[in-house]
């Protein structure tokens, strides 16, 4: 398959629904943590930071649950003992194996017992994505899958969908895997790091170094007769890319593609760039394909796939979504009272605009014409492309592949996963809202949007509720310079600027605004060079400091409004309901008191 001309690595999910679906027998899968998360299991980010809390624990005689880490300045307090330990800094490429090695140090049976304990077959709740594959393996269409995970997930997902087992070649029985290959016993499925229920686990950085030589050669065989879909693997383990590299020196590499699934707004690591690069150098279709969520692709896949075989479809549709009317206790009326930092959304926009283009935009496009209407313009892409702003604005920014711009509904289930990118839309509207016209500047990272303080003097009067209690506002990050990468050649100076994170959530059948007090990192990328100062600068921000900060929050974006007052936000100039969306916001937070039973 020869690589497209376009020079863009991305491929939209419609272009590759479309491939795949004429035949998708042609495509082996590559599966990471991302898949059985899920089934509710934790990825390898959740397991390296549930080790790093459980070490720290035993050596500081603390008290922290699973919950706690939701807090940075806990995970910051973590990672900064765990480094003073000897422990890899943050997002190192070998903190998970350097973590695995110091924790558990030769010993395989505490290894397993622990990775038992929180990725058994018992924890795994089925999703819809999961059982998609189960169904695309039972119908001959997945006829061979890959995995670095431990857990029995696909193994379950087969056996619930098709009522057959599923026995998965592993580091114990690795010589088999060629031998079925060749023998086409499909469908087969390997564990390339093994499974936690038998002895071979590949988990340290002596274990990892290489991949099993079986295995390895059963990926490199399938690699060279099928395409490959990776999902749910982000590319950390460098032995796996490097098995990925291996494909690319046999003579008929990735015959009917590479095709990497990548979450929209997120950005790959340099390793799986590199290697979807390389890989059209040799004449191969390859491509980044941004999803909403691994159920949500998945579940668009089997959807086109025609002539599908009619009981596994009954398996896949089998759960069906419901109305689920759990009875909430009666209202406490003790004490304590509990302050949240929750904003009632009393509405929120129900339009927006629709544009199509002569060809596909994918997310460099839209950086593109954001940039080039000077931030007045919010713009996100799902099946369609769905966009706010001035319509005349819009039409610059483009330019003359802008085929149409029309008005429709934006979807109201913000919280449903294949609408996850509209609530990426709508947060980062509001948040362009309620900076408007303030001492404040909207930033969108990979997870969240923030407000930022200002650094121009002459606005600091805005925010004199929040620097009565904390000074300075911004400044440099001391002694920090940005590492000098490939990708960033020169040093640059690290910033930081007092923010509050902003997102949206509905609970209890309502929409709420949720602050959260925090610290932006200016390059973002240097956050993890910076853990020092930021456990030095959020410290002491306990109940009562996080209270007032909160206030003095609230205060900035709603000024001083009355009791309950409903304050409206918008974040352009002008506009109609479809192009300058509105929010009204409530300015009372949420509370709750102790219910007497």
């Amino acid at each position: 398959m020869v690589a497209s001309p376009n020079n863009s690595l991305e491929m939209d999910q419609g272009e590759f629904t479309a491939r795949f679906c004429s035949r998708p027998q042609n495509y082996a899968w590559f599966l990471g943590a991302g898949a059985s998360a899920t089934a509710g299991l934790p990825t390898a980010t959740n397991v390296l930071w549930d080790m790093k809390r459980r070490y720290y624990c035993q050596q500081e005689n603390q008290d922290i649950s699973r919950e706690d880490l939701q807090s940075e300045s806990v995970r910051s307090k973590i990672q900064s003992f765990m480094e003073s330990k000897g422990f890899p800094e943050l997002w190192a490429d070998d903190e998970y194996t350097v973590c695995f090695e110091k924790i558990f140090g030769e010993d395989k049976e505490r290894q397993r017992r622990y990775l038992h304990g929180i990725l058994a077959e018992d924890k795994a709740t089925l999703s819809v994505g999961n059982r998609v594959l189960g169904a695309l393996m039972a119908a001959g269409y997945a006829r061979m899958t890959f995995t670095t995970n431990f857990d029995p997930v696909v193994e379950k997902a087969f056996a619930e969908v098709s009522g057959k087992s599923l026995a998965a070649f592993h580091l114990e029985g690795s010589r088999a895997a060629n031998q079925a290959l060749n023998n086409e016993e499909f469908p087969i499925y390997c564990k390339l790091h093994g499974d936690f229920r038998y002895d071979s686990l590949k988990n340290l950085a002596d274990d990892l170094a290489a991949q099993n030589r079986e295995l390895s050669e059963c990926f490199t065989n399938a690699a060279s007769r099928f395409g490959v879909v990776v999902a749910g693997y982000s590319g950390r383990d460098r032995s796996v890319v490097d098995l990925f590299h291996r494909v690319l020196q046999n003579p008929n590499p990735f015959p009917h593609g590479l095709f990497w699934m990548v979450l929209k707004g997120s950005s790959p690591l340099p390793t799986v760039t590199e290697l979807i690069e390389q890989t059209r150098k040799k004449g191969v279709a390859a491509h980044l394909v941004p999803i909403e969520t691994f159920d949500a692709m998945l579940l668009r896949l089997w959807r086109n796939i025609a002539d599908k075989p009619q009981y596994l479809d009954q398996q896949v549709r089998k759960v069906k979504i419901a109305t689920v009317d759990i009875p909430l206790p009666q209202p406490g009326h003790g004490k304590p009272l509990v302050r949240l930092n929750a904003l009632p959304v009393v509405s929120w926009p129900i339009r927006c605009l629709e544009l199509s283009f002569r060809k596909p935009k994918n997310w460099d496009d839209l950086a593109k014409a954001r940039t080039a209407s000077n931030g007045q313009i919010v713009v996100t892409k799902g099946p369609s492309i769905l966009c706010w702003g001035d319509k005349e604005i819009i039409r610059q920014s483009f330019g003359a592949d802008l085929l149409s711009i029309t008005e429709r509904d934006l979807p109201q289930e913000l919280a449903a996963p294949h609408n996850l990118y509209v609530k990426g839309f709508v947060e980062e509207m509001l948040c362009k809202a309620l900076a408007r016209g303030k001492a404040l500047r909207a930033r969108v990272s990979r997870q969240a949007v923030f407000l930022l303080v200002e650094n121009a003097p002459c606005n600091q009067d805005e925010l004199k509720s929040l620097s009565a209690l904390v000074r300075p506002l911004s400044g440099e990050v001391p002694n920090v310079m940005t590492p000098v990468t490939d990708d960033h050649p020169v040093a640059e100076k690290v910033t930081w600027a007092e923010a509050a994170r902003i997102t949206i959530d509905f609970k209890n059948g309502k929409l709420w605004l949720l602050i959260e007090p925090d610290v932006w990192i200016e390059p973002a990328r240097a956050r993890r060079y910076a853990v020092d100062f930021l456990d030095k600068r959020r410290g002491g921000r306990f109940n009562k400091e996080f209270n007032a900060l909160l206030d003095a929050w609230v205060h900035i974006i709603l000024g001083t409004p009355e009791r309950n007052a409903e304050i409206e936000v918008r974040g352009f100039n002008a506009g109609n309901g479809a192009e300058n969306p509105a929010f009204k916001i409530s300015s009372r937070t949420a509370f709750t008191k102790r219910h007497p039973g």
